[in-house]
């Protein structure tokens, strides 16, 4: 059932194989499943897909639904998923501290804690080597903000336009994408500023950013001057000189933006923004939700790879592949003004996370993960761009290790975001074939693949065949 219909351009993609039998599904039936959907769960928990999938059981780069149905997990539960599903190590490790604790509190001493805190902050340059556990990335990038405040003496924090930064009251004044934003009161004290997009921006070319994959976009740029990165500085200039007081808190950024579509700023740009927060007072605060652990591939954090080392690096999604916990990466200095008088996290910290926590660790540096990112998702990012040379709808390929946009458009001289019900019926048929893929942008125009970092050359292989043959049979319809 790979495919439900026959098409004269593209053969059909054959899924790799698997020996992973997964278990009968044995919970209710899918029709009782949507109506306690749509009677108990909140609403604004949305489903992808016209017909939402009902996941039943995952295997390390594979998901199967109560039908027994096999996908490859492109997206892994919005790049959470960092080892892959149910990886055994990590399972064993949670298996065994089920059966000795489960929870105590930070009043005490556990040996969970301070092994993980150890092994994590080890990982760090320094003077980065102190860490605050809690339990999701909204919360580590709350505190964050507060941390930065409160060392700072100053109130005002400056995002980038198209960050994501969590969705809470308080980091709703960083998030920067009008669908997570709600018509209350938020943000008080947070500035955007223009977004560094060398795709859809106004300034960009073919040698700005770190990746396989650069634009179509011409300039007249020489190695090592970057005129894009110039004039966006000029930007971030103007918001420093306009819209905040002489000193202010911070500045927040994703490394590549995550939710906005694997966007990618010039080289250098990171660098020089840091530098001019800096000499007014603030921190820098690095937004590792999505582009830590090594995903990136050429480094374990994304900052890394901008050449920049902050004051503050927020930490979740595939830090427990999958468990709920996130964590606030500073200096002591910075950490100290915390302590002045209390903070408390109930949950941060408890025995399973650091366990799952080290786990997740482990299994980076034996399986070769932050290496096997960097080789497949260059592959992908590769085979990837033949597509787009191939297609006048796919407008840009970018990314970085498995971080990886794919974004639609009309066409490419005008780059207007290819329309979203057409960009739906690829997704579909995506799925259709097996591949699960994610969606993001301004205007959900670019799809994001950010598989568990354990995927194969083979895979690849199969879902670049599977997105294209999704691409022909759109230029067959649209014909």
């Amino acid at each position: 059932r790979q495919q439900k219909w026959k098409s004269s351009v593209s053969t059909q993609a054959k899924m790799p194989p698997c020996d992973f039998v997964p278990e009968k599904y044995e919970s209710y039936p899918y029709e009782r499943m949507q109506k306690i959907r749509e009677q108990n769960i909140a609403p604004s928990l949305r489903t992808y897909y016209k017909k939402p999938l009902l996941l039943h059981q995952g295997h390390m780069q594979w998901l199967f639904d109560h039908e027994g149905q096999r996908y490859l997990d492109l997206f892994a539960g919005i790049v959470t998923v960092s080892v892959g599903h149910c990886h055994p190590k990590v399972t064993m490790a949670t298996q065994k501290q089920l059966a000795r604790l489960w929870h105590t509190t930070n009043i005490y001493m556990y040996p969970a804690i301070h092994e993980y805190a150890e092994k994590l902050t080890s990982l760090f340059p320094d003077p980065l080597k102190v860490v605050y556990l809690t339990n999701s990335g909204s919360e580590a990038n709350d505190l964050a903000m507060f941390m930065a405040r409160l060392h700072t003496h100053n109130f005002d924090i400056i995002s980038l336009r198209g960050g994501y930064h969590g969705g809470s009251p308080y980091t709703l004044g960083l998030t920067s994408l009008t669908p997570y934003k709600h018509g209350v009161a938020n943000g008080f004290g947070c500035t955007t500023t223009m977004l560094p997009d060398v795709f859809r921006g106004p300034w960009g070319g073919s040698h700005c950013r770190d990746s396989p994959v650069q634009t179509v976009r011409k300039c007249s740029c020489t190695e090592g001057a970057c005129l894009a990165k110039d004039q966006y500085i000029e930007q971030f200039k103007d918001t420093l000189n306009t819209s905040v007081p002489k000193t202010v808190a911070g500045f927040i950024a994703e490394p590549i933006q995550g939710v906005n579509g694997a966007v990618q700023y010039p080289r250098n740009f990171l660098k020089e923004a840091y530098q001019l927060i800096r000499e007014r007072g603030g921190l820098c605060i690095s937004d590792e939700v999505q582009t830590g652990f090594g995903r990136t591939g050429s480094h374990f954090w994304g900052f890394q790879t901008h050449g920049v080392v902050p004051d503050i690096v927020t930490l979740a999604k595939g830090i427990g592949n999958g468990f709920p916990m996130a964590a606030v990466v500073t200096t002591k200095e910075v950490a100290s003004s915390l302590a002045q008088n209390l903070h408390f996290n109930t949950f941060g910290g408890n025995p399973l996370a650091c366990v799952v926590g080290a786990a997740v660790l482990d299994a980076i540096e034996e399986d070769g993960l932050q290496k096997n990112s960097e080789d497949v998702g260059t592959y992908m990012l590769l085979e990837l761009a033949k597509l787009r040379d191939k297609f006048e709808i796919v407008g840009d390929v970018r990314g970085k290790g498995l971080m990886i946009g794919v974004e639609m458009v009309t066409d490419k001289d005008s780059r207007r975001p290819l329309p979203a019900e057409e960009i739906s019926q690829i997704w579909e048929d995506c799925k259709d074939m097996g591949v699960l893929i994610g969606r993001g942008g301004l205007y959900s125009q670019t799809f994001r693949i950010k598989p568990p970092m354990c995927i194969t050359k083979r895979d690849v292989d199969f879902a670049v065949e599977v997105f294209h043959t999704a691409l022909q049979r759109h230029v067959e319809r649209a014909a």
